[in-house]
């Protein structure tokens, strides 16, 4: 049996990270991958969209501390990971949307977030030819920005080695060995290992794993499809993400990356839950018809491909994190809800500091996490 300190289960946009933190600090760490490389499940479907634009303290605080990270990341690691610091903008057309975003601003902005209410003029000027019939402005912030998610979690992959942690890839997790209430063993489909730490990471198949320590990890992932187009000469730089909903679909975004291909999302209505990553045909009629009313210039951009990822739904859309009481040396790192990819550097750093300096400087969260739901009222 082979022994560390601690061990990861999934090698994905949380688990990299924070194996290189871990390891950076002087534990020595194992991942543990059932897949061939890193980045292999929903971290390679993520379409690259890092923001701090949220309305919960939790989620500011920790994208704000990945935005620190990601955009300092070639500087000081020496990896480009195609930054583009384009912000966010929330363009708005009637005004139930604009009377909820600009009370949901006063929320906001007490939490330090740079961003703020922007008038048609400063819309059009970002994306010049939206559509501006009936707009009436929108928020924007312009701090949030987009990186690739194959090249983050392959530097941070490169950072981890050299720092001495260890990946087994092709090791799917078939077993736990416990005593009492603490794990003893990992066991997987060709060897077994112990660590005094076990960080479940395991992304989409949380449930999955936790069946097989006894616990029941309440993350169901529903299924969400992204296309990309062909490359040309960049013409706006913020992520566009539209809010307004249909019978078919809610929210949709876009925006175009470093190499200038436009990337697309959208949200389908109702969620459909499952593991199923097949492409659909229903996806482009849909999403290509929103995108073009919003902002005819893409009319002419030809698509390259599209895919479909999983988003580990929690049932308040919160992620789970944190040691568990039933089983004291499990901690939870799982139902990210789609936002792994953006929460995961800053979510790394945090873990390391509450896993390997016992750091309680991160209950403010729950502190702030109280005066949140407050203001609300």
């Amino acid at each position: 049996m082979k022994n560390y300190d601690v061990i990861i289960i999934g090698a994905g946009s949380i688990g990299v990270p924070a194996a290189y933190y871990l390891a950076k600090k002087g534990f020595k760490t194992c991942v543990l991958e059932r897949l061939p490389s890193e980045g292999r499940g929903q971290n390679r479907a993520a379409i690259g969209g890092i923001r701090a634009t949220f309305s919960d303290p939790a989620k500011i605080k920790i994208c704000q501390m990945t935005i620190d990270i990601i955009s300092r990341f070639e500087k000081e690691h020496g990896f480009d990971v195609d930054w583009i610091d384009g912000g966010y903008l929330f363009p708005v057309y009637d005004t139930v949307l604009e009377d909820k975003l600009k009370k949901l601003l006063d929320v906001q902005k007490r939490f330090n977030l740079n961003i703020d209410w922007i008038n048609p003029a400063k819309v059009e000027e970002l994306v010049p030819g939206i559509n501006n019939e009936n707009l009436l402005g929108g928020t924007f912030s312009p701090e949030d920005g987009s990186a690739s998610p194959l090249k983050v979690t392959g530097a941070y992959l490169k950072l981890a080695r050299e720092s001495k942690a260890e990946f087994y890839f092709n090791e799917e997790v078939t077993a736990f060995e416990k005593d009492g209430d603490r794990i003893t063993a990992v066991v997987t489909n060709t060897g077994k290992y112990s660590a005094g730490i076990i960080i479940d990471a395991s992304g989409a198949y949380a449930k999955n794993t936790g069946k097989l320590y006894g616990l029941d990890i309440p993350v169901d992932p529903d299924c969400h499809e992204a296309g990309i187009t062909e490359p040309v000469q960049p013409f706006f730089k913020p992520m566009v993400v539209d809010l307004r909903t249909d019978d078919r679909s809610a929210n949709y975004y876009f925006y175009q990356n470093k190499e200038g291909q436009v990337v697309f999302c959208i949200t389908p209505k109702p969620q459909i839950f499952g593991k199923d990553t097949d492409n659909t045909s229903v996806f482009l009629p849909l999403v290509v018809k929103r995108m073009l009313e919003l902002y005819p210039r893409l009319r002419n951009l030809r698509i390259r491909r599209t895919w479909r990822g999983l988003y580990p739904m929690t049932p308040d859309g919160f992620p789970i994190v944190g040691y568990t009481k039933e089983i004291k040396n499990l901690f939870l790192a799982v139902g990210m809800c789609g936002q792994g990819f953006m929460m995961g550097p800053g979510l790394g750093r945090i873990m390391s500091e509450i896993i390997a300096d016992k750091s309680d400087k991160y209950n403010f969260i729950l502190d702030q996490l109280t005066l949140y739901r407050e203001l609300l009222k």
